[in-house]
């Protein structure tokens, strides 16, 4: 389900491959990525490009992985998120709990 695109320094940069994060994935995406943050010890840099649908279930696995890895002072960037998914992060405010970015390149420095 998650797959390493490339790991730097301070930083893992990860690709979700599946079109649906739903109920069914939710879990399974939570248990993958904490176990990977576990691992690395690393940010997390989360691309979404491949995502078309989200629902509420996957957006709490989402805050939950947030929330683990702030406790470690850590942190959760998401990347190329589709339009539509951006629209629902704004309208339920969570573009204002998560960094979002268009692309793995627009990260800052």
């Amino acid at each position: 389900m998650i797959s390493i695109h490339k790991e730097t320094e301070s930083a893992l940069l990860l690709n979700l491959n599946t079109s649906e994060a739903n109920l069914v994935n939710a879990d399974e995406f939570k248990a993958e990525i904490i176990s990977l943050f576990d691992e690395h010890q690393k940010k997390i840099i989360l691309s979404l490009k491949q995502v078309e649908y989200i629902d509420s279930s996957f957006l709490g696995a989402l805050v939950a992985v947030l929330k683990h890895l702030l406790s470690f002072k850590s942190d959760l960037i998401l990347v190329g998120l589709h339009k539509d998914i951006i629209n629902l992060f704004k309208m339920i405010r969570l573009d204002k709990v998560f960094k979002i970015y268009d692309s793995f390149d627009e990260l800052p420095a």
